[in-house]
């Protein structure tokens, strides 16, 4: 469609323009419709894409991946546009005539939905191998000045995920007077995740807010490996560059041989206004790349017996009253965690959990712990009318199993020189080897097809940036998805010491992901309240674990983190009066009522997104149109006792209730809800406390 630019793309909730008839092609401009146009946005644009090749270099000495000599280099040659199951598409074909490399950025969108999804293929069409160094999935360079920006990242540490900060581009891109120069600055925003820990540190993503209008860019690089994203200055402009692994950040390169092919990581940003909007086209688009799964649909409740209970030590004597227990609490799957394969330790000769670290690898179940068979009590779990799943570190070979001496060497990530990877006294598969498949496999059909396991928490503990790895990330996902094709109603839970691989690759295959490991109920609401950012809730796993010595309050507190997520129970429920257990029950019959609701509400922050220690935290989800909303309120300290929380999309209308699902109102010190025009004001009594609302307008 020819425009003022060129040539635009899109739909109707969203606008590409390109230049493809200078001599570097370039996307110029990225909106929803009714956007104003950028200034100079013309000027400012750099190439569709940036690579580097060995011997190549950049155009511009300085750390940055943007402005390549070969970028420039690039020249279009021909571009196709297709409709197809609710996606538009665009592919744009460049060439670099000096060494043939020919470049497809790949661009897509769902209708209706204000976000662009990028990756680039290259293919040597030459007649010598070449050396990629780096490639970008989205390059832009027309976004608003540095002047007016805040960049938001989230630090994604163990037991504390998700953490976003916020600051002016200004403090990292300084203004050096380009007028006097002529040129650009060198420094810039950089942030990478590095190995088998793709957000071990930060979230692969991140957003820039224009305090200006309010607008907001959000983004995602979908990678299980490393990846980096970089933003700076062009032209009074800020860009953009989102991609997988580097040579200089990662050590990575890719050998192209005469005809050979390299597809880079996915990235997508979402337009919105302000961080919420953003991050509700975010959650659309993340529904909408994931593999279709009936678990999406059901969102059935998990106990698990690990966390502040079993602790990796399962038994037979141990297990039994938990089943029983967790079956009259309301759960629906029943996972037996670490530990069902250790033989070392356990029941018989009480020695509690055994040495089991570096000696997994076969994945047999213990004698010594289940004496009638781990069958026996997989059996009583689905009596109780629940679906078993069992816990599974499955890219791990102790250095003591049996299993790394079996599996050739090339089955097993190498260093360079050929060192097998060892951390923590594990070896890693490497799944691009047929034999380490092979292994895998036999490991899941066997608990699936022989001990009829619906439900596997997928593990992993060590972590490594050995070379290789993105090529074996890549395997493993193609992995699970075989499993799943295998087998289409196994549930998988994706899993790294918690939320330390929480990327939007892993998400689109798995069904759940784990969003920490943190075992302190006072700690879990900034976590529990900002995991939607990464995870869409009904895929966010929360963990409830209530305690027998816990007071009423303290049960309401804990399980009230998980309702508005994936309830992940756990706790001594076997241990409980009657009482304590009627209140968990009460607490997963709310979740059962409002659960349909969550598969297709999107999150905003009343308060904004939470600190760490934050007094009040508080997360809302919004159904689609006349939908209800819904609202949870933690109350982790001192101060104030009520405040107003602003719910702008139900502001000014008529006829707005407010109803307290949880804890029950009858509780002795219950909070108080109530609808004050433009948002709810809550009560809460003495802190810890917790309140969930449901606020629904008309009829």
């Amino acid at each position: 469609m020819a425009q003022e630019y060129g040539y635009r793309w899109g739909h109707s909730g969203l606008t590409a323009d390109f230049d493809l008839d200078g001599d570097t092609p370039r996307l110029v401009r990225l909106a929803r419709p009714g956007d104003h146009d950028l200034k100079g946005a013309v000027e400012a644009a750099l190439p569709l894409v940036d690579v580097v090749l060995l011997g190549d270099g950049t155009g511009w000495s300085g750390p940055r991946f943007t402005g390549t000599a070969l970028g420039p280099r690039l020249r279009h040659r021909a571009h196709h546009a297709t409709y197809g199951d609710g996606w538009h598409h665009l592919t744009v074909e460049l060439q670099d005539p000096a060494s043939r490399l020919a470049v497809l950025v790949e661009y897509s969108s769902p209708d209706g939905v204000p976000v662009l999804r990028s990756r680039v293929r290259l293919r040597n069409d030459g007649a010598a191998p070449v050396t990629v160094r780096s490639v970008s999935s989205l390059l832009l360079g027309a976004l608003p000045s540095p002047d007016v920006l805040d960049v938001h990242r989230a630090r994604n540490d163990w037991l504390a995920e998700c953490r976003w900060y916020a600051e002016d581009v200004r403090e990292s891109v300084p203004d050096l007077g380009r007028e006097f120069h002529g040129h650009d600055g060198r420094a810039g925003l950089r942030l990478a995740g590095r190995g088998s820990w793709p957000t071990d540190g930060h979230l692969a993503m991140g957003a820039f807010t224009d305090r200006t209008d309010g607008r907001c860019w959000a983004w995602q690089i979908a990678s299980a490996s490393s990846w980096l994203w970089e933003a700076g200055e062009a032209d009074h402009h800020t860009y953009l560059s989102l991609g997988g692994p580097t040579a200089d950040d990662h050590q990575w390169r890719q050998v192209l041989g005469p005809g050979e092919e390299f597809a880079s990581e996915f990235a997508a940003l979402a337009l919105g206004d302000g961080f919420d909007g953003a991050l509700a086209a975010l959650t659309s688009y993340r529904r909408l790349v994931r593999r279709p799964h009936p678990d999406h649909e059901r969102l059935p409740v998990v106990f698990n017996d690990y966390m502040n209970t079993l602790m990796g030590d399962p038994t037979t004597r141990k297990l039994l009253p938990l089943i029983d227990a967790a079956a009259n609490a309301g759960a629906e799957y029943f996972c037996v965690d670490a530990g069902w394969y250790d033989d070392e330790g356990g029941e018989e000769d009480g020695s509690g959990a055994g040495g089991w670290w570096d000696s997994v690898g076969g994945w047999l179940p213990s004698a010594r712990r289940f004496p009638g068979g781990l069958r026996a009590v997989l059996d009583r779990v689905r009596e109780r009318g629940m679906v078993p799943g069992l816990w599974l570190e499955p890219e791990v070979v102790g250095v003591r199993s049996p299993v790394a001496a079996e599996l050739p060497d090339a089955a097993l990530l190498r260093h360079e020189g050929g060192t097998r990877v060892t951390e923590q006294g594990r070896h890693q598969l490497d799944l691009t080897h047929p034999a380490a498949r092979a292994h895998l496999d036999t490991t899941v059909d066997r608990l699936v097809g022989e001990l009829g396991v619906g439900y596997l928490k997928l593990d992993y503990n060590i972590t490594t940036s050995a070379p290789g790895h993105l090529a074996h990330s890549r395997a493993w996902l193609a992995w699970l998805s075989s499993v799943l094709d295998r087998h289409p109603g196994l549930v998988l839970e994706n899993c790294a010491s918690g939320g330390l691989r929480m990327d939007g690759a892993s998400l689109a295959v798995t069904q759940l992901q784990s969003t920490s490991d943190q075992q302190d109920p006072l700690r879990y609401p900034p976590i529990a309240a900002a995991a939607p950012t990464a995870v869409p809730p009904e895929q966010g796993a929360v963990w409830a674990y209530p305690q027998p010595d816990f007071t009423d309050a303290e049960i309401a507190f804990t399980l009230g983190s998980a309702l508005l997520g994936r309830v992940h129970l756990s706790g001594h429920l076997d241990r409980m009066t009657p009482s304590q257990l009627g209140l968990v029950r009460d607490a997963v019959t709310v979740y059962k009522s409002l659960r349909g609701d969550l598969r297709t509400s999107v999150p905003f922050w009343p308060l904004g997104l939470p600190g760490w220690t934050d007094e009040w935290v508080a997360l809302g989800l919004r159904a689609p149109v006349a939908g209800a909303t819904y609202l949870t309120v933690w109350r982790r300290g001192g101060g104030v006792a009520e405040l107003l929380l602003p719910v702008p999309h139900l502001a000014g209308l008529g006829d707005v209730r407010v109803e307290v699902l949880h804890p029950s109102t009858a509780a002795p010190g219950a909070g108080r809800a109530e609808w004050k025009g433009k948002g709810v004001r809550v009560r809460l009594g003495e802190a810890p406390a917790v309140l969930l609302v449901r606020i629904t307008a008309g009829d």
